[in-house]
């Protein structure tokens, strides 16, 4: 970051003695240096990773995707007393959100579809690459893999670490478009236990696993 000083330090001895003009040399450095401490700035503060509010909405007009959803996501705000919403997983009900159901996705939810829209950007419509770009949206605990049924249809499954109930809101939704056209998602299947593989026999990985190591799938 520039400072005024590396400015004033540029003063022979022969003026910077001068208090008068050293102030008038400060005041006309010192907007340059603000000025270029703000431009040095900037990429930090449209960074995918750092950035927020304002900032993280004009990515999102540039990958082209908005921080409202059309339709109101039902069933995702906090709660103690309901499975799915708890802590880590419920959205917290702001003063202005509706009752209906969520409309306006928070920075870090936001992020992650974010992340999905720039994969989608570059993506080459194959299932394998769908599943590729889900799973690097994530911090490597939740891991995503996809079953082509062979009729047009797909079911997605997450394993490992349980996402918030607004991502999977999404999901399910169809709000993160990672989707062949033509092909429909007939469920998201969930592990029933935050951090563990979903049931299944004749596998043994992260993703599925058997009797006494995998949880049951829930269907969202």
């Amino acid at each position: 970051m520039a400072d005024l000083t590396d400015y004033t330090g540029l003063v022979t001895s022969e003026h910077n003695q001068r208090p008068k003009f050293m102030r008038v040399v400060a005041a006309l450095a010192q907007p340059m240096v603000d000025l270029m401490n703000l431009l040095g700035g900037m990429p930090d503060k449209f960074d995918l990773d750092v950035a927020g509010g304002a900032q993280l909405d004009d990515v999102g007009r540039w990958v082209g995707i908005a921080r409202r959803v059309a339709t109101p996501l039902t069933g995702v705000y906090f709660s103690l007393d309901t499975a799915g919403v708890g802590f880590d997983q419920g959205n917290w009900k702001g003063p202005f959100d509706p009752d209906t159901g969520l409309t306006l996705l928070d920075d870090d939810t936001y992020r992650l579809v974010l992340r999905a829209k720039i994969g989608a950007n570059h993506w080459d419509g194959t299932l394998e690459s769908t599943a590729a770009i889900l799973n690097s949206i994530f911090n490597g605990d939740t891991y995503v893999f996809i079953q082509d049924n062979q009729d047009m249809s797909m079911t997605i499954g997450v394993a490992g670490k349980v996402p918030s109930a607004v991502f999977l809101a999404l999901l399910e939704g169809g709000y993160i478009p990672l989707k062949p056209e033509g092909v429909r998602v007939n469920f998201v299947i969930v592990t029933s236990v935050d951090g563990e593989p979903i049931f299944g026999f004749d596998m043994d990985n992260n993703l599925v696993a058997g009797l006494d190591v995998g949880a049951w799938g829930t269907p969202l």
